[in-house]
């Protein structure tokens, strides 16, 4: 059975994630920083392993490959954890700024090289790293989110370059607007602007993200690599 790390697993596209590898045969861990009852209720539901951990601090990182070594190596990494704000430029703090690369950058960064080890040695694994469309094209009023997500782009493209000849897979995945919390505080107004600036019409679903991260991580996708896979209605083309 294959283990796959899901970060930031407890709600939205993670928990979607956590559902989809499950029901596929994946032994499945995930961690959460502060959902603790929905926590629990996924793990009740899918027989999932969760573990709280804040991945944006190195030994929270390191005690989550810990626990997940007491089951087996890691073959598979969702890095999906990470926060969203809207702000003004000019309202942006340093302490906003440092939050925003700390959780969507630097958290990425100590979980992935906490896992890739199991990977080398083994000379097999699937790492994918959750963007954003405004990583893509930038986002008014969302500057270091924009950016941070941005990032997570150049990392993709870099570390696919580095690890490919250990046969490890390094994709990206940058969804449009999808419907979960993190877009809860839309009104009904901008969910219609926004629907109607989508050629499908719609939201997507996190189950939708859910499947093609699945499909990234299977043998049909092992010729697909470094790239930006952006499932968004057709907002951006």
């Amino acid at each position: 059975m294959k283990n796959v790390l899901i970060t930031g697993g407890s709600r939205g596209i993670g928990a979607a994630c956590v559902r989809e590898f499950a029901k596929n045969g994946y032994r499945v861990f995930f961690s959460f920083n502060k959902s603790d009852e929905q926590a629990e209720k996924l793990c009740s539901e899918t027989g999932a392993v969760a573990v709280k951990a804040d991945v944006s601090k190195a030994e929270d990182a390191g005690k989550l490959i810990e626990e997940i070594h007491k089951y087996g190596k890691i073959s598979a990494l969702i890095n999906n954890a990470g926060i969203a704000e809207q702000k003004l430029f000019s309202d942006i703090t340093e302490d906003d700024w440092d939050r925003m690369f700390n959780v969507n950058i630097k958290g990425m960064f100590l979980v992935t090289k906490a896992v890739l080890p199991d990977m080398i040695h083994e000379k097999n694994g699937k790492i994918i790293n959750f963007s954003s469309i405004w990583g893509i094209t930038g986002a008014s009023c969302e500057v270091h989110y924009s950016a941070s997500k941005a990032a997570v782009i150049g990392f993709t493209k870099a570390l696919a370059k580095e690890v490919g000849l250990s046969d490890i897979n390094v994709n990206c995945i940058a969804p449009g607007v999808i419907d979960t919390e993190m877009n809860a505080h839309l009104n009904n107004e901008s969910r219609a602007e926004l629907c109607d600036e989508t050629p499908l019409g719609r939201f997507g679903t996190p189950e939708e993200i859910a499947k093609l991260a699945l499909y990234l991580t299977s043998d049909d996708a092992s010729f697909i690599t470094g790239q930006i896979i952006s499932p968004n209605g057709g907002i951006v083309i």
